[in-house]
């Protein structure tokens, strides 16, 4: 099992609305919106890393509203 947080740029006033699609796209474990550089900062989980590129290329980046996304896969070190 993969997980990444992924921070995402919106368009102004778009954060709330894509927080909670994003929310709902399966894979996706919590959506928030928050302030600062980002907008929403999403936790997603995957089998494989390269289902994890598919979730976040075909689904979340077709999202509405998202301007720029950054993966960031957790590691255990």
């Amino acid at each position: 099992m993969v997980q990444a947080y992924i921070l995402i740029q919106t368009d102004v006033g778009k954060a709330s609305a894509v927080a909670d699609t994003v929310g709902k796209v399966p894979g996706v474990i919590q959506a928030e919106d928050v302030t600062g550089p980002y907008d929403v900062i999403v936790r997603a989980q995957a089998d494989s890393v390269d289902e994890l590129g598919r979730i976040v290329v075909a689904k979340i980046q077709q999202v509405d509203g998202i301007t720029r996304t950054l993966t960031c896969p957790v590691v255990h070190l």
